[in-house]
């Protein structure tokens, strides 16, 4: 039986892995790409799963009985649960919020917590629960093995997600592959003889029916939107759509319209207010496109024409559905931009940047003073830098105000002139030129007909208004930079703001949480509390870095989040193979992780623009190792009853928790990456001087 019951642990990681990946996957799809959502997803993910650990613990203590028949039902349902979970995110987000419209915080917190509950809290119940089964027959049976155990489940369930399914199947299908050897060893967990064994033939054929009809529901449960669904592919670095409404096609990616092809006013004001400044724009860079871009670009007649875009799946159904144009001269570029310009000696005479909102990491940096510096090196002298932010009518609020001004700010010490210019979108026309307001006569003098620009343009500049814009400008606003992203910070404000909220509600309410559970926890279970909270806000930060250094982190979450993992198993393995378990060594861990977090802070700081991905790799996997191994320490300590083992589970899950949830949404945007690592070590301090010094309870 004890056999039988570990080949389920380690099926169950491999499911609630790929699950949790494609969950994040699913709800970056549908909240727009945005890193917070990662954040809100693990936060509940720990927290439910460190309060299904408790129940399993509860239970057992109250009833005082496990049974392996309840072990194969809990498994069977949490295999039909994981396809139903994806499905329900899809219809849902539909159902309860406006397609289209933003969603504040605590709505899209609200319903990420409770549609993940049933799973997560699942998840959590069922490892302590296969413990106390394999107690059963084993009384001794160490907790430390059965979470080295799950471990070896959770990096097989990465890696599967990582090197395999995510190229070559759809979410559901995936689901379906992953939870297959779920649905077998849970069937195999009775033998011939047991008399309940029809029932989990039945138990077993329904489960495997839902999980193979989910694929099925592919495209259907993509389809709660309005027009009809034309195309849909899930590409490495996100979801793409296209909608078709009469005679428009629009272009989603995660979510988000980001092209239309008849969206004539934006792709006029993108292409000519820009190149209207130039006497012979020959060069011309695209960083990412409008519908109809092209059509204008080409009234220019370049020579050549570089169109950069990450997603090469992108571009062919841009091409594909007559959403951009092929015209002379034209290079598309599958790369990351800022890599591009980084290898790239091409000097151009307009570099045009035509990005969202910088409500990302991945958006973000290509707003930084870093990036402007590197744009500025690839411009003529007569050169031109071209972006746009979210416009407004008659009044700037203040996160508007404090946006635009550190755009100003941050890109004013590369260009001596630079032209707001206010509408529907606020453009920036960056130049160590002249630049001028007067655009439709530019536009007259070099022969070029425009439809939008010509006949509203007067109407919608003035004087006026581009005097009201530039008086607010604030010159004391921070620049935004790559390591301390000022951009992020605001639009996380502006997101409260928007829907008259506050996020001090939900910080307080942590924060009580906080101090009581620190004042009931015991040394080894703060220990591992703050163990819990420096790994996953280790997993933050390299994710965070990922985002803003390398820009593709919807294709690198799954190979992040496995290498974290993989470094646990080894910890964990060398703590429990220890003959002398001392408290001593459990504070040589917490001196070994500040160690590593202080090299992490000094990489940063002096060799951030030259760190390969495979540095952040190796650092995580490092931090996780040292983490791992003292599971097995705190348990030695803690004793090996079924208690201690389900509060040392509780502690690291809810350290995690609340090291996903401060790392992601209160320090990165508000203090950067060095100052988060710098007060990630303080809180392993707090540990360490516990360890040592001997507070807290025994």
């Amino acid at each position: 039986m004890k056999k039988s019951v570990i080949r389920v642990v380690i099926a169950t990681g491999i499911s609630s892995v790929v699950t949790q990946l494609l969950t994040i996957r699913e709800f970056l799809a549908q909240f727009s790409g945005n890193e917070f959502i990662i954040a809100l997803i693990l936060f509940s993910w720990m927290i439910l799963g460190g309060i299904g650990t408790l129940i399993a613990g509860f239970v057992k203590n109250r009833f005082n009985q496990v049974s392996i028949h309840v072990l194969f039902w809990l498994s069977i349902f949490l295999a039909s649960l994981s396809p139903l979970q994806i499905i329900a995110i899809r219809i849902l987000r539909y159902f309860i919020f406006t397609h289209g419209a933003d969603v504040g915080f605590y709505p899209t917190f609200s319903f990420i917590f409770l549609l993940i509950a049933p799973y997560t809290i699942l998840v959590g119940f069922v490892l302590p629960y296969s413990l106390f089964v394999i107690r059963n027959e084993d009384p001794d049976y160490s907790g430390t093995r059965i979470y080295i155990t799950d471990n070896i489940g959770d990096v097989t369930g990465g890696a599967l997600f990582s090197f395999a399914l995510v190229y070559l199947v759809t979410p559901l299908l995936a689901i379906f592959i992953s939870n297959l050897p779920l649905i077998a060893f849970s069937y195999a967990l009775f033998d011939s003889k047991d008399r309940k064994r029809l029932t989990s033939v039945v138990g077993t054929f329904l489960s495997f029916a839902i999980i193979l009809s989910a694929p099925f529901f592919e495209k259907r449960s993509l389809s709660y939107t309005e027009g009809n669904l034309v195309h849909y592919q899930e590409s490495r670095y996100g979801r793409i759509s296209v909608h078709q409404d009469q005679e428009q096609f629009t272009l989603f990616q995660d979510g988000t319209p980001v092209f239309s092809n008849q969206n004539l006013s934006l792709a006029e004001e993108t292409v000519h207010y820009p190149l209207a400044q130039i006497s012979d724009p020959k060069r011309i860079l695209i960083i990412s496109a409008e519908g109809g871009i092209m059509n204008e670009i080409e009234k220019y007649n370049p020579k050549t024409v570089d169109y950069v875009e990450l997603d090469p799946e992108l571009t062919s159904i841009q091409f594909r559905y007559g959403l951009i144009k092929r015209i002379n001269g034209l290079n598309v570029i599958h790369n990351d931009a800022r890599a591009f310009l980084q290898n790239s000696k091409t000097v151009y005479d307009a570099i045009i940047i035509n990005l969202p909102e910088p409500e990302t990491f991945q958006i973000n940096r290509f707003f930084t003073d870093q990036f402007f510096q590197h744009a500025r090196r690839h411009l003529s002298e007569t050169g031109i830098v071209s972006f746009s932010m979210e416009g407004f009518s008659n009044y700037l609020a203040k996160p508007q105000r404090q946006k635009i001004s550190s755009l100003y700010n941050t890109v004013s010490p590369y260009f001596k002139n630079i032209l707001l210019i206010p509408g529907q979108r606020v453009f920036f026309l960056c130049s160590n030129n002249p630049l001028t307001t007067n655009i439709p006569a530019s536009l007259d003098q070099k022969k070029i007909s425009t439809k939008y620009i010509k006949g509203f343009f007067y109407g919608n500049v003035t004087h006026q208004r581009i005097a009201y814009l530039n008086k607010q400008i604030d010159p004391t606003t921070p620049v935004n930079t790559d390591e301390y992203p000022q951009l992020i910070r605001i639009m996380f404000s502006q997101w409260f703001l928007r829907f008259s909220t506050s996020p001090h509600i939900f910080a307080i309410a942590m924060g009580l949480l906080f101090i009581i559970y620190i004042i009931k926890a015991t040394k080894e279970e703060y220990v591992l509390f703050t163990t819990g909270l420096l790994t996953m806000g280790c997993e933050i930060l390299v994710i965070f870095a990922f985002q803003i250094f390398f820009g593709y982190i919807y294709f690198q979450i799954g190979l992040i989040v496995t290498i974290f993992l993989a470094g646990l198993l080894p910890g964990a393995w060398f703590g429990e193979r220890l003959q002398n378990k001392s408290r001593r060594l459990l504070w040589i861990m917490d001196l070994l992780l500040i160690i590593l977090m202080i090299l992490f802070i000094i990489s940063i700081r002096h060799w951030s623009s030259n760190l390969h991905k495979t540095f952040f790799l190796v650092f995580g996997f490092f931090v996780s190792l040292l983490c791992g191994f003292q599971f097995p320490l705190a348990l030695f300590l803690k004793g090996k009853s079924s208690t201690a083992v389900t509060k040392l589970f509780s502690s690291d899950l809810i350290g995690a928790a609340y090291g996903t949830l401060v790392t992601s949404v209160v320090l990165l945007p508000f203090v950067g990456i060095i100052n988060t690592a710098i007060i990630l070590i303080i809180f392993k301090l707090t540990s360490l001087t516990i360890v040592l010094f001997g507070y807290g309870k025994n």
